[in-house]
């Protein structure tokens, strides 16, 4: 059984028609049909950093629930990001994880056990200079490396323009993929938006959503990849 997951920068909901349209962004994300789906910028920039994407919203629209990233006040996620989850799905831990770099900066995990298998989702948005997001990537890695072993994937906005993307960071224990050009959303050209899976993860099939509505909805297209998760090995006892 395959597993769809998916990232979108919803660039606060603030189309490139300079209109603020939550229900078009909610419109393009149950498009996507992913099962967990890691997205960025759901916050407004500036203090008390009030939802952009409303929670209600989310609830009444769509079949997916907003884990607590967000600490107390009115953000929907943390540093502006979230993951939203299937109903069906159990989710069964979540962190924080703070980064470093010029601007404050947090990369979200989330555990979850599927009818695809057990998975562990980081959702990313990294920073614009080269040596921070090695930096972060790194701090990625020393988080995940403090947890029990499971198959993981690292999605979001990279932030990287260059052919490798920040693979070099990730490597060997990441295999870095980039479904498409997601940015700009209405004539894309760069591929910002990537997932890195670790062992255990396979590809299956992977693309850009770029539906009319996706095109105009926010800066970024949101990207998708279906995976494959190995089974755990016989006789291992449950993490």
């Amino acid at each position: 059984m395959m597993l769809r997951l998916a990232s979108y920068n919803v660039h606060k909901c603030l189309g490139l028609d300079r209109r603020r349209l939550p229900r078009r962004v909610l419109s393009v994300i149950n498009a996507v049909g992913a099962d967990i789906l890691a997205l960025q910028e759901v916050d407004h920039r500036l203090a008390p950093r009030p939802a952009a994407l409303p929670h209600r919203l989310i609830e009444r629209e769509t079949d997916y629930t907003v884990p607590p990233f967000a600490l107390d006040g009115p953000s929907l996620g943390w540093h502006g990001q979230t993951i939203l989850v299937r109903r069906e799905i159990e989710v069964t831990a979540l962190r924080r994880i703070a980064l470093p770099g010029l601007e404050p900066r947090g990369a979200v995990l989330l555990e979850a056990e599927t009818t695809a298998g057990a998975i562990r989702v980081v959702g990313v948005h990294l920073g614009l200079i080269r040596r921070y997001r090695t930096m972060q990537i790194a701090a990625i890695r020393a988080a995940i490396g403090r947890r029990t072993a499971m198959p993981t994937a690292i999605l979001g906005d990279y932030n990287d323009w260059s052919v490798r993307g920040s693979g070099e960071a990730l490597a060997p224990e990441f295999r870095l993929h980039a479904p498409g050009a997601s940015f700009p959303a209405a004539r894309p050209i760069a591929p910002l938006d990537r997932i890195a899976l670790g062992p255990g993860l396979h590809l299956v099939d992977a693309g850009v959503h770029a539906s009319a509505p996706a095109r105009i909805a926010s800066d970024h297209l949101p990207i998708w990849a279906d995976l494959r998760i190995d089974p755990p090995p016989t006789g291992s006892a449950p993490g």
